[in-house]
This record gives structure tokens, C-alpha cells and sequence, in this order.
């Protein structure tokens, strides 16, 4: 089952992806939800990001080939950072390319979508707490990350946490292709076979830092090939079974939109 979140002229909504239309629910996936029995042509809507995170939880560092090109030692255990909310945008939604940086990365993600509140989890429990999974670009200012040592401004920067299309409550993570395309050219190609820690072991951890609440999402990490985009460029973050997730750069001060 694929959950979208969208707006046609009236506030936002939750829906059903079926073919080419969008079955319509009472409520958002996170409660006790039910069709309405309506639905609207899936090309007549604009979907926005399918969630509003209180917060999104990313992880560095979980490939092993990310780590080296970066210069930076394998982690025993995960290495996780915040992006604000206000960092979050959905598909056709604009990055905003901050006058303060000379270097906004990309990097493709797989993103897990918090179904109910997760404190102290263990890992063999996770899966009743996961809703399902989405299409995540962890937008870095490099430069920034490099001249501070730490990464919370380099990561939070409003529009640097695009995800969608959508929420697949069906998608299986494992052995997967996680690939990234700038201009059409393919620049990360990798599986998650190559992630050091699995999912599981991810909101297990995260769980025993900080409380999950539902819509909250979790980003598992980039593989290598990770680069800088520029305005006027197209990143898509595209995932084998998932979905494709595009937006386009743009300079600050430009018109923007934000899902």
C-alpha cells in the first residue's frame, strides 16, 4: 500500500495511491483510519511530502565506502544527527542552495516512517513500529560541515530534507539499489546490502536516545558517490522497489514552493 500525503485547493489530505487515482481517508495513516469512499485523480493533485516529522533522525557514516570517501573512520556503532522539520519538502519541491555555502551535496536515502510512539525498542521488536518507507535526500552543505566539525548546520538549512512520493508500507529494505541522478546522469549506484547497520539495529538505537513519535522519520544513511549540486540543477533519489524522488535547485530568494 502506497500512503501519499496531498493538496488540491482545499488542506492537505491523506490518500490511497490506486492506479491513477487517490482513494481518500478520514484521517491521517497514524490513527485508526478508514476510506471515505471517495477518490481524486491522482494527475489533479500536488503531492506534498507524505508526513510532517516532529523530527527527522539521519544517520552518517553507514557505508563503508561513504565513510572512505569522506576520510573518515568506520563507526562501531551508528552515528546519528537531527535536520529540523522545517528542513522538510516534498516531490517538485525546491532546494534552496543558502547564500552561506559554496558546496550543497547531495545524498540518497532510504527513509523509515514511524508508525507509533517508540521509546526503548528492542531490535527483534522494531517492525510493528515502522508504518513504512520513503524516498529521502539528506541535502549537505559540505563546505559547512567541514569548517564547523560538527553537522547541525550543515544539515538544517530550510529544503534539506526532501522525501516522497509517497509511504510504502509493503517495500522491503533489504538488498535494494539506492542510487542518486543529477541531470540525468547517474552519480550513486549502490545496494543496501553495503549498509553496516540494517534498519532493526537503527530504531533500536535511536530509540533508546530519543523518543519517535508517528510521522517521524528516519534516514539510514548514504552510499558513496555523493557530490555537489548547483542551482538550476535536477537531483533524483531513486529507489529499486520504492519510488523517485526529484527536485530541482534553486538560488536563495528564488520562488519556492514547500510540501
Amino acid at each position: 500500500m502506497r500512503i501519499c500525503r496531498y493538496q488540491v485547493k482545499e488542506a492537505p489530505a491523506y490518500g490511497i495511491i490506486e492506479g491513477d487515482n487517490i482513494a481518500i481517508i478520514d484521517t491521517d495513516p497514524f490513527s485508526k483510519w478508514k476510506r471515505t469512499g471517495n477518490t481524486v485523480a491522482l494527475n489533479k493533485v500536488k503531492l506534498l511530502a507524505p508526513c510532517e516529522p516532529s523530527k527527522v533522525v539521519a544517520v552518517g557514516l553507514n557505508y563503508v565506502d561513504h565513510a572512505s570517501e569522506l576520510s573518515m573512520d568506520v563507526p562501531k556503532e551508528p552515528v546519528i544527527f537531527l535536520k529540523p522539520a522545517t528542513a522538510v519538502i516534498g516531490p517538485g519541491d525546491a532546494i534552496v542552495y543558502p547564500a552561506m555555502s559554496r558546496q550543497v551535496d547531495y545524498e540518497a536515502e532510504i527513509g523509515v516512517v514511524i508508525k507509533r510512539t517508540a521509546k526503548h525498542v528492542a531490535e527483534e521488536d522494531v517492525s510493528p513500529y515502522i508504518l513504512g518507507y520513503t524516498c529521502a535526500n539528506d541535502v549537505t552543505a559540505r563546505d559547512l560541515q567541514r569548517t564547523d566539525g560538527q553537522w547541525t548546520r550543515a544539515k538544517s538549512f530550510d529544503t534539506f530534507a526532501p522525501i516522497g512520493p509517497w509511504i510504502d508500507t509493503d517495500f522491503d529494505p533489504a538488498g535494494v539499489k539506492v542510487e542518486s541522478v543529477l541531470n540525468g546522469q547517474v552519480m550513486q549506484s549502490s545496494s543496501t546490502e553495503h549498509m553496516l547497520f540494517a534498519v532493526p539495529r537503527l530504531i533500536s538505537f535511536i530509540s533508546q536516545v530519543m523518543t519517535l513519535h508517528p510521522g517521524d522519520v528516519v534516514m539510514t544513511g548514504t552510499p558513496p558517490g555523493v557530490g555537489p549540486m548547483q542551482p538550476g540543477d535536477r537531483i533524483t533519489i531513486r529507489i529499486e522497489g520504492l519510488g523517485i524522488l526529484t527536485n530541482d535547485v534553486i538560488t536563495a530568494g528564488a520562488s519556492e514552493t514547500k510540501g
